[in-house]
């Protein structure tokens, strides 16, 4: 039983947002509540979204033996018949582990947990409303709202658990199709398709647009392209959605604007989250909200439009990444109680763990035409390194682009295996203004894939006039 209804900051969600600044706020001395809707913390991060989906794909690429079959073919499976349960097994394992580490986390620092759904009853004074129907009401000085997004539901799509579902719901599925259509080609959408398909399952994946991933840069994604049309995903781009319907066999078929249908065993809905604020009663203090549910911060403080309250994380969109969250959270907590946090870096790294990795940081060659920056690429495939050879990579690059004034790093594009672990070397190369000397010039161990900056690094200066 929590002993008082006084404290100093009130968080509503335990994802990496809220977690991250709870735990800043005790450690400066400041008592914490974190209201939690979920049976258990961690938010969706935990329970629906980071962590179930690298898990079931780490998952996959092992009991495929995805990795190994550069060297032994591409019908080699460590385990022959995979299920549902397979994956389900390692996934709970791996859950339960987080939530112990957060939960541990929170006594060892004196933060609170409430259990049950926050709304506002005034500027100071959050409601919270247990399963059972119980309610109690807390106040305090400030409050940060973190209670990330959910998946977007249009009432066109037969949403019904056994063989249509939300990118929430997957990670629950009942059994493997042999086939899926997955609709929307955004970062959920890319990563579930081609996770599907290391499973062999006959994927489509559908977009209205006739691009995705625009803010990768555009090389990349051709090379991602290339290899999902090579291990026969197919892709249905520039065209939309006009109906949804599961057939008397149990197949869902969707009609696209094109004329053409898809067929599928199973169908993934991906189409963008929306802010999961509609029952926080934000309207007794004053915040708006768009259309998607999210909420409006000033970015250098995370303040709403009332200054007291903050929010963080996925419900302010863009770049909706945990590593980004957590930073926001820790900015707010700050800002709260009147700590100064540094300036964040100017560049931050994107991971989207489809299959194979694709990771960026800096600025995309177009970015750098725009700007009419004088510049120069390098690019190194993996099958080019040692240790690409040993592990069996057919594919998988590096692309680097180079100022040719200042011989500046701008960027780093990766696709292939690693490529989220490989980019925080580009990533505090470019974040202390290094040189192409530094890739020139070092030492990186041998045999790695970090082999490939020196390969791209060298490519590059052999272009450039000297």
């Amino acid at each position: 039983m929590i002993a008082t209804n006084d404290f100093d900051l009130i968080v509503i969600g335990s994802g990496p947002s809220g977690r991250r600044a709870a735990v800043q706020a005790a450690k400066i001395g400041k008592t914490v509540l974190v209201v939690e809707k979920g049976r258990r913390v961690g938010g969706v991060s935990v329970h629906t979204g980071t962590i179930p989906s690298k898990t079931l794909r780490e998952t996959v690429l092992n009991l495929s033996g995805w990795r190994e079959r550069g060297f032994y073919g591409r019908s080699y499976r460590v385990k022959q018949d995979i299920s549902a349960g397979d994956l389900m097994a390692r996934l709970h394992k791996t859950l339960d582990h987080e939530v112990e580490v957060l939960e541990h986390q929170f006594n060892r620092n004196g933060v609170w947990t409430a259990n049950g759904a926050g709304r506002f009853v005034s500027a100071h004074e959050v409601e919270v409303t247990s399963e059972n129907g119980e309610t109690r009401v807390y106040k305090a000085g400030h409050v940060l709202i973190a209670c990330g997004t959910r998946p977007f539901r249009p009432d066109y799509v037969p949403f019904n658990g056994v063989n249509v579902f939300d990118s929430d719901e997957i990670i629950e599925l009942p059994k493997l199709p042999r086939s899926l259509a997955v609709i929307g080609a955004g970062v959920i959408g890319v990563e579930y398709a081609t996770i599907f398909s290391a499973l062999d399952v006959a994927v489509t994946l559908i977009e209205p647009r006739t691009s995705f991933l625009d803010f990768i840069d555009k090389e990349l994604i051709e090379e991602f392209m290339h290899e999902l049309r090579d291990r026969n995903v197919a892709l249905r781009l520039g065209a939309g959605v006009q109906s949804i319907v599961v057939n008397g066999a149990g197949k869902t078929v969707t009609q696209l604007s094109d004329g053409r249908v898809v067929t599928a065993d199973m169908l993934l809905f991906a189409a963008g989250r929306v802010g999961a604020t509609d029952t926080l009663n934000l309207e007794a203090v004053g915040i708006q909200t768009d259309h998607r549910g999210r909420i409006v911060v000033e970015p250098a403080t995370m303040q709403t439009s009332v200054p007291h309250i903050y929010a963080a994380g996925d419900v302010i969109g863009f770049p909706s990444l945990a590593s980004t969250s957590m930073e926001q959270g820790r900015v707010a907590a700050c800002h709260a109680f009147g700590l100064q946090p540094p300036p964040p870096p100017e560049f931050f790294p994107y991971g989207i763990y489809s299959v194979p990795e694709i990771s960026t940081v800096g600025m995309t060659e177009e970015e750098v035409r725009k700007r009419e920056i004088p510049y120069e690429c390098g690019i190194a495939r993996f099958r080019e390194t040692s240790r690409g050879h040993i592990m069996g990579l057919n594919t998988g690059m590096m692309k680097m682009i180079f100022s040719t004034k200042s011989r500046r790093l701008l960027g780093v594009h990766i696709v292939g295996e690693g490529a989220t672990e490989l980019i925080h070397i580009g990533q505090a190369v470019l974040n202390l203004k290094g040189t192409i000397d530094y890739f020139i010039e070092n030492t990186f161990n041998y045999p790695t894939l970090a082999e490939a900056y020196k390969i791209a690094g060298l490519d590059a200066w052999n272009r450039m006039q000297r």
